[in-house]
């Protein structure tokens, strides 16, 4: 379970947001489809064979991802780092660094020990990533889409002033819909061309 810092924010927190937002489309996403995200994330195939990731640890991680999301939805901070700590603590929050017997990189894992299972490490990874991202921007930098027919989580880490969108697609189809809109409000109708 490899929990490797690469760039701005932790690897962990895009995992997070990327588990959330395939879960949210199919929660009971199988458990092939999550070993492959796992996979796609850094972790060995050889800890994720249907011996070392049983159906019965997909599901568990399944739920645990669902906890997660409720982080990923608090748009307060205080309330997030409450739920962070409370997340932090449950799984035991003792920073150690790890290399998995010379298997990876030394890191940082927060969870009981190497024997922790998939939930523990998974809550204490994800709660970890977000507290250092938390720090960072001092605030919840991350969130839920705000254009409709969009409930996708992203991060926010990038430059600028805080993020309302998953993405510029979406971002851009909230302004043309604003701007629709209120010209529809304002008597002028949609511009030619645009019916």
């Amino acid at each position: 379970m490899n929990d490797v810092v690469t760039g701005r924010g932790f690897r962990p927190a895009r995992r997070l947001v990327e588990l959330a937002n395939a879960l949210r489309a199919e929660p009971e996403l199988p458990r092939e489809e999550l070993a492959g995200l796992l996979v796609r994330h850094g972790e060995r195939p050889e800890d994720l064979t249907e011996e070392a990731f049983p159906p019965a640890c997909a599901a568990e991680l399944r739920s645990a991802v669902a906890r997660m999301t409720a982080v990923l939805a608090e748009t307060d901070t205080g309330r997030a780092a409450r739920a962070l700590n409370g997340i932090l603590a449950e799984c035991g929050a003792r920073p150690r660094l790890t290399d998995h017997g010379g298997r990876h990189p030394w890191h940082l894992h927060v969870d009981r020990d190497e024997d922790a299972g998939w939930v523990d490490w998974f809550l204490a990874a994800s709660a970890l990533a977000l507290a250092q991202i938390l720090t960072e921007y001092g605030r919840a930098a991350w969130g839920e889409c705000a254009a409709p027919g969009c409930s996708a989580f992203y991060l926010d880490t990038g430059p600028g002033s805080a993020r309302r969108y998953c993405s510029a697609t979406c971002a851009s189809r909230a302004r043309v819909t604003a701007h629709r809109r209120r010209r529809r409000e304002d008597g002028r109708g949609d511009p030619p061309g645009r019916r």
